[in-house]
């Protein structure tokens, strides 16, 4: 399921927030508290690109927990960086969902964390290549709708 909660500011950078998780009541906020907490890591330096980026924060099925930064640098390129918990194999030191540290693999996102993705791009250029004008308000409040991560078209 793929909720949508309010931007935030962090380090400069408004954030969208997606939420992806199979539990109907969403992330618990111990791991999104841990997950956010790391953020500023994530997130490039300024290059003079209007100050945004999305996250997708993914709790899994297991004791994986997955913050997916996607930020928008040199005008129209898509900056990323991850991290995790909860997943030994990816170098997390236990399966604890709110031991975050940032993914060393050049992952950039499982199949759920996906359609946000396309949404954004589209989003950045309605909003901030297309018109005269760049409308950076308009394009915080244009999220991807909640709903399933599969079967979208």
């Amino acid at each position: 399921m793929l909720t949508v909660a309010p931007p935030i500011e962090v380090a400069g950078r408004w954030i969208k927030r997606y939420h992806v998780t199979a539990d109907p009541a969403g992330i618990a906020p111990e791991v999104e508290e841990a997950a956010y907490a790391l953020l500023p890591a994530l997130l490039p330096e300024p290059d003079g690109t209007p100050p945004a980026s999305f996250v997708v924060l993914h709790r899994g099925g297991d004791d994986g927990a997955y913050l997916n930064a996607y930020s928008w640098v040199w005008d129209n390129v898509l900056h990323f960086r991850g991290a995790a918990a909860g997943q030994p194999v990816l170098g997390c030191p236990d399966r604890d969902p709110t031991h975050f540290g940032t993914l060393a693999m050049p992952w950039i996102g499982c199949v759920w964390e996906l359609p946000p993705i396309l949404h954004e791009r589209d989003a950045w250029v309605r909003h901030l290549l297309s018109p005269t004008a760049p409308d950076l308000a308009g394009y915080l409040a244009d999220s991807l709708s909640g709903g399933t991560t599969g079967g979208r078209s």
